[in-house]
């Protein structure tokens, strides 16, 4: 059971932070190049959009398709199993959305209870 519980642990590293979750979500709507994504995702660094693609694509989430052109295209798309990932990524988007008022006003009362 313990090996179980470090498999689920590494894999929820993975597709849970939160760059990687907005890639998935924006390649939840076709494939897109690096300077696609990293213009719509905002605040994200050349090297973490790197790194997170890098891990998207080891993890099978993601495939990488480079077009020898001048200079050369590189698009980014979502594999069989990154489309699954994003049936449970885009539910718990809705979620969050759909319940954001809750959570900040759950978190209004704690504040105001740890002021008392």
């Amino acid at each position: 059971m313990p090996s179980d519980c470090r498999s689920v642990n590494e894999i929820l590293a993975r597709v849970g932070d939160k760059w990687s979750v907005l890639v998935v979500s924006l390649l939840g709507d076709g494939a897109m190049r690096f300077s696609e994504l990293r213009r719509l995702i905002g605040g994200i660094s050349q090297k973490m959009l790197t790194t997170t693609l890098r891990g998207l694509e080891r993890d099978g989430f993601v495939t990488r398709t480079v077009t020898p052109t001048i200079p050369p295209r590189v698009d980014y798309e979502l594999t069989s199993l990154g489309r699954d990932l994003l049936v449970p990524v885009r539910a718990l988007g809705d979620w969050a959305r759909h319940n954001r008022s809750r959570v900040e006003k759950a978190r209004a009362r704690f504040d105001q209870m740890a002021k008392s």
